[in-house]
């Protein structure tokens, strides 16, 4: 299929481009694909994305920011007359088409930055996979990676379209992104954003997220079944003490998505359990029948009891830092980070973090360990001194 097919230009501007289109499956499994200007699939992007949407990592998220990203990239490749096999070697004009076109721009006024380094970047990941997938199953010539990585062994293919980090870790045209300070959410803000909760799920969103560094997927995809929220869970099945839930990965119709393939454990507090409480009693009271295994469901909004979308839990989150008055509004991930900070504060270790927050690496937990000014004050000020000897030396 061309991928200029279709595409009328008027100068440089492109009159229709290619667009990202979710597609649900008989089976409610959801995945993003790309269409052309003919509102037609564009083959090769659809039977990437469906395999990296079932793949080991494949979030419904992913999915779509990816499709987003190739319909970016397939418009520039239309605009520069090149079929996307052919695309490779101008790479590097891509990246700068990425930071300046706007649609509503002529090419004479593209002067401000219109994409940052990380959203970039971002895009060129997507890229980066695409032609790596392509490479495996044929639908490109292997040689042609060794024009997107600075080292490529054509012997490899197999393990590039497995995203193996050798190639991650030599990937050409990416921008030096400047460093951004980690933002958590402070325990001041949150005490605000329970305040301003007017029913028990938003609160329990709130600490849940705040008590066990859950994802807003992992928290969305909960079943009833997987909260065991008892003193004993033997009678359960469940053979882990104390009050915990465990979450599992599934494909779930509303969209949710644990990122880790292993289950995982996590225990909860008492404030927890109090929450989560208050909510099932609220639930029970909204929707009576409770015909939903969903742990977190509409109550508040048609269809009652359906099962609440990742998304929803960020729309939460705006409402509550807008009705809290906070400058910077809180998101799901802000909450995460509070959460590791917290622990690593308290004596968790990388090992105890990587196994609570569900990472597969050990090193992946390292950028939650980043202790505060007075942190790291105390710690030298507990450094002893140099020890006199008996002479008074």
């Amino acid at each position: 299929m061309s991928i200029i097919s279709g595409m009328r230009c008027r100068g440089d501007r492109a009159m229709t481009t290619f667009r990202s289109f979710p597609v649900r499956l008989p089976s409610d499994f959801r995945y993003w694909t790309v269409l052309d200007p003919a509102y037609r699939v564009v083959v090769e992007a659809d039977d990437f994305l469906l395999h990296h949407r079932m793949g080991r990592d494949g979030a419904e998220s992913t999915s779509q920011s990816y499709a987003a990203s190739l319909a970016l990239f397939f418009d520039w490749a239309a605009s520069i007359r090149k079929p996307w096999r052919e695309s490779a070697p101008y790479l590097g004009r891509f990246v700068y088409w990425l930071q300046h076109y706007r649609p509503d721009q002529v090419a004479a006024r593209r002067t401000a930055v219109v994409r940052g380094p990380r959203r970039v970047n971002a895009i060129m990941a997507a890229v980066r996979s695409f032609f790596r997938h392509a490479a495996s199953v044929g639908q490109l010539d292997p040689e042609v990676l060794g024009v997107v990585y600075d080292s490529f062994d054509t012997n490899r293919v197999n393990e590039a379209a497995r995203g193996a980090r050798y190639h991650r870790a030599s990937a050409r045209h990416r921008l030096s992104e400047p460093d951004s300070p980690i933002v958590n959410a402070a325990g001041e803000d949150v005490a605000e954003l329970i305040r301003a909760a007017r029913n028990a799920r938003d609160r329990f969103i709130v600490i849940a997220m705040w008590r066990m560094g859950l994802r807003r997927g992992e928290l969305a995809g909960l079943r009833r079944s997987d909260v065991h929220f008892v003193p004993d869970a033997s009678q359960l099945g469940c053979g882990f003490r104390g009050t915990h839930l465990h979450v599992v990965r599934r494909t779930n119709p509303n969209g949710a998505w644990a990122k880790s393939r292993r289950q995982r454990v996590v225990p909860a507090d008492w404030l927890t359990v109090q929450a989560y409480d208050q909510y099932i009693v609220e639930r029970d009271r909204v929707d009576p029948r409770g015909r939903s295994d969903f742990l977190l469901v509409n109550l508040f909004a048609d269809p009652v009891g359906t099962p609440m979308r990742p998304g929803g839990i960020n729309e939460v989150l705006v409402r509550l830092s807008s009705r809290a008055g906070l400058v910077r509004p809180v998101h799901p991930h802000m909450l995460r980070h509070s959460f590791a900070t917290n622990v690593a504060e308290h004596g968790g270790t990388a090992d105890v973090l990587k196994e609570l927050l569900g990472h597969a690496w050990i090193s992946s937990s390292d950028v939650y360990l980043h202790p505060s000014p007075e942190r790291l004050r105390a710690v030298v000020e507990r450094v002893p001194g140099p020890r006199t000897t008996g002479d008074g030396q």
